[in-house]
């Protein structure tokens, strides 16, 4: 990997890709791997190679690894493939003359592109935003930055109750944090889960000593003279914290497709194959809106099972083929000894089945969803993971495969999810 090297305009077009995270390393992997012997130009603007995120929130906060051990891939790798990462800005697209403007003027020849700028979080517009100790959790550099901060005995204040603050808290507390909170809606992860295992995470958090404040959110953020924050909340009350960490979602980073003249709308609009609407462009990962495979609405996907399967489709078919992206939605969280998945799209269930497993607070649930027609189109579940690991993973096969059991079969625990394999089609 050079990555002083510029693009020679004398050489044949590359395949360039566009933002070097996860999608963008594994693509990169996949289009040598598919053959593609010409040159492979990777860009993007943090200075290290691509990473994987969970571990952000999890093993690096609580320090059971380094940020450099959450690389996609080693850096001798990209040298063997002949991989060229460019750290820069892109700051434009044109589709006509199929070339990349970079901010510092370079201009890169594509045969294909792929756009995988993923997405920015999301900002809090409120006094004191802006604030020293008023933090985000989205890239490496993030989690170093904060990492620091989870001394036992500080307190760490979270802004939002899904997932990625749900983690930092889990791993905060397993510093010794004090950590509290702060969820606008009644229910923490309203979006993603039903309410049985939204509560369920709640009553975990709480046992773990997590002040979780649900109703109401953040007003402003004051510095006090002791380099602590006082946190007004809107329901009147104040709370102060060492450190503030927003977590409230990300905002896909679909400016440079707008600007080539792309389909945009909650993402970058792509065909089953991942195409967008210029020719020869593709785009994948949290940026892109794509077909479901279970419906053919447009749905957007922010996980790394998502960044993953997509890398791979996108690269075959930026070199020619015509497959088509029907992988099974499907992402997990873990928090402290316990695991929460999806599968499939719990959303077009026309009725749902529950099942519990163990007893007590060892006890865990499983939640299944019918369409109409009888076919499972979803999964999800959550408790400790030694209870519930097996059956999620039996779960999430009966819906790739569009099992159809009864929901008698899917409540009762003594049937053997895996004998409902037969009932697939």
């Amino acid at each position: 990997m050079d990555a002083s090297r510029t693009h020679n305009p004398d050489r044949p077009a590359a395949m360039v890709i566009v933002g070097a995270g996860h999608v963008g390393g594994r693509a990169a992997q996949h289009l040598r791997e598919q053959g593609w012997a010409g040159e492979i130009v990777l860009i993007g603007a943090e200075p290290v190679l691509p990473y994987e995120r969970p571990p952000l929130s999890k093993a690096v906060l609580k320090g059971e690894m380094t940020p450099g051990q959450c690389a996609l891939r080693a850096a001798a790798d990209y040298d063997r493939d002949r991989i060229t990462h460019i750290v820069a800005t892109v700051q434009a697209v044109d589709t006509a003359a199929r070339s990349v403007t970079l901010a510092d003027g370079r201009v890169i020849a594509y045969a294909a592109l792929l756009l995988a700028t993923g997405g920015v979080a999301r900002k809090l517009d409120i006094p004191g935003a802006t604030l020293p100790g008023v933090c985000e959790l989205r890239t490496q550099a993030d989690a170093i930055a904060l990492a620091p901060s989870l001394q036992a005995g500080a307190h760490l204040l979270l802004i939002g109750g899904g997932f990625i603050g749900l983690e930092v808290a889990a791993s905060a507390r397993s510093r010794g944090c004090e950590v509290t909170v702060i969820e606008g809606a009644p229910r923490l992860l309203g979006r993603a889960v039903p309410a049985s295992i939204g509560a369920q995470v709640l009553a975990l958090h709480r046992s773990q000593g997590v002040d979780v404040r649900l109703g109401s959110g953040p007003s402003a953020f004051v510095q006090r003279a002791d380099g602590r924050l006082d946190v007004s909340l809107q329901d009147g009350s104040t709370r102060v914290a060492d450190t503030v960490v927003v977590g409230i979602g990300i905002t896909p980073a679909t400016e440079l497709a707008r600007a080539a003249g792309l389909a945009v709308e909650r993402g970058i609009v792509v065909n089953a194959q991942l195409a967008t609407s210029a020719a020869g462009v593709y785009a994948a990962g949290d940026v892109a809106e794509f077909p479901s495979a279970f419906s053919g609405q447009l749905i957007r996907q922010e996980t790394w099972h998502n960044a993953e399967t997509q890398a791979r489709t996108a690269a075959v078919n930026m070199l020619g083929g015509h497959e088509a992206y029907t992988v099974t939605p499907w992402f997990w969280s873990d928090q402290y000894d316990w695991q929460l998945q999806v599968s499939g799209e719990p959303a077009l269930a026309a009725s749902s089945v529950v099942r519990t497993l163990g007893e007590g607070s060892e006890a865990g649930e499983l939640h299944f969803y019918l369409d109409a027609d009888g076919r499972l189109v979803g999964a999800s579940g959550c408790g400790p993971t030694r209870v519930v690991a097996k059956e999620l993973k039996l779960a999430r096969t009966l819906v790739e495969r569009g099992a159809r059991p009864t929901a008698a079969q899917l409540a009762d625990p003594g049937v053997k999810l895996k004998a409902l394999l037969s009932t697939a089609a």
